[in-house]
């Protein structure tokens, strides 16, 4: 994927030598050449085309920012009530994780979710111990959420 992206850097570079014109929209035009060329090359390099980890690590962010936003009003709920009838709690999930990347990414994405924290993993085991603010509401969200990162994490991590 580096190699792809350098020598399409180098592509916008030439092209811009090329036509002496320094701006910005010159520089476009020559990467947008260059991805033209290596996606027509893209059988001689070993990677896959690095747009598609690209993309995959665009939806990745959108689902964490998606999370992010849905637990945050979770939580500002549950904390706004005149009473407070939260359970904490512990639980154990199970993950197909197992590179230390591909956990650790999962771990701080569910940690920077509001109500929840990894306290754990096992990465023998691929299982995570999870503490949750209210364990009743929290469980099936950060389950939920755990799928769609875990999903999105493999996508990003590894080829195919």
């Amino acid at each position: 994927m580096t190699v792809q992206i350098l020598f399409n850097l180098l592509i916008a570079l030439v092209w811009m030598l090329l036509h002496d014109e320094w701006n910005f929209i010159s520089f476009v035009i020559g990467y947008f050449i260059g991805m033209v060329i290596i996606f027509g090359m893209r059988r001689f390099f070993a990677a896959p085309f690095y747009l598609r980890r690209l993309w995959a690590i665009v939806k990745l962010l959108y689902l964490f920012v998606k999370e992010l936003v849905l637990s945050t009003f979770v939580v500002a709920r549950e904390v706004l009530r005149p009473q407070l009838a939260i359970r904490p709690g512990i639980f154990r999930v199970e993950t197909q994780l197992r590179s230390d990347l591909e956990l650790t990414l999962l771990s701080a994405l569910i940690t920077l979710t509001p109500g929840s924290v990894v306290m754990e993993v096992a990465p023998d085991d691929g299982v995570m111990y999870i503490h949750a603010m209210d364990t009743e509401l929290m469980e099936r969200g950060v389950l939920k959420s755990k799928n769609m990162f875990e999903a999105a994490i493999l996508e990003v991590t590894r080829d195919g």
